[in-house]
């Protein structure tokens, strides 16, 4: 070793001393170095960890929400649907209504109006009656039996003679109900006669119904269904003036 020019006391206790250096670096460097770094890695890799959970939670929160929206959006459609039905209903009902209340109004008006136009008519007859004898007495000079003539105007305008009816007289009608116009209004004598002859013909559960048009000039028009039995002067003026033709 001496030949070498080296020392092995002194390489020895070099070797010594760099062991004890080794061991100190190792033990206070190195390994504190090496945990810093696997405590690092492992932060890292918690924070790397950390992040994918974080995103997948963001993504699942996303499409939680995205969901949340669209759910609400068809909850607020289907909402705004039922209250726009509701309102077009309330609409529907509020017009309903009010048409029902208007044709209940036209109703009692229309009533009014036929029930006052009756009673005009009513007492037209009367006059009728009256200016029909005065114009025949002083049409002939003189004075006729003004009973009989009344009898003759009341024949004329209820169409009942002798105390039946004369519509009625060639044939049979049948039905449910029964219409019969006059040229003006009927006394319920009058109509008690017409209805008596209308049911024996058609059967007591038929309906009788009276309506008043001053148009057919006298007699009576009788409807039964599609059926018209026409005894009116105007009807009979018609088939007078076809039969000229």
């Amino acid at each position: 070793m001496d030949k070498l020019g080296l020392n092995l006391g002194y390489l020895l206790v070099q070797i010594l001393h760099f062991g004890m250096i080794f061991v100190v670096v190792l033990a206070w460097v190195v390994k504190p170095v090496m945990g810093l770094l696997e405590k690092r890695r492992k932060t890292l890799a918690q924070g790397l960890e950390d992040a994918r959970i974080a995103a997948d939670a963001r993504a699942n929160a996303e499409r939680e929400a995205t969901q949340i929206l669209s759910d609400a959006q068809v909850k607020s459609a289907e909402i705004v649907r039922e209250a726009t039905n509701r309102a077009e209903t309330a609409a529907r009902e509020v017009h309903a209504a009010a048409e029902a209340d208007a044709a209940k109004t036209r109703a009692g008006a229309l009533a009014d109006f036929e029930q006052e136009r009756t009673r005009i008519l009513g007492e037209l007859r009367g006059q009728v009656a009256a200016l029909s004898i005065a114009a025949a007495q002083k049409l002939i000079g003189e004075s006729l039996d003004e009973n009989r003539q009344r009898s003759l105007l009341d024949e004329f305008f209820s169409g009942v003679k002798s105390g039946k009816l004369v519509l009625l007289k060639d044939g049979e009608v049948s039905g449910a109900a029964a219409e019969v116009t006059s040229a003006l209004p009927l006394t319920e004598s009058e109509q008690e006669t017409v209805k008596r002859d209308v049911l024996a013909r058609m059967g007591g559960s038929a309906t009788v119904s009276f309506r008043v048009d001053p148009s057919i000039l006298g007699g009576l028009v009788l409807r039964v269904g599609d059926r018209v039995i026409d005894s009116s002067v105007a009807g009979q003026l018609q088939d007078l003036r076809q039969n000229l033709q």
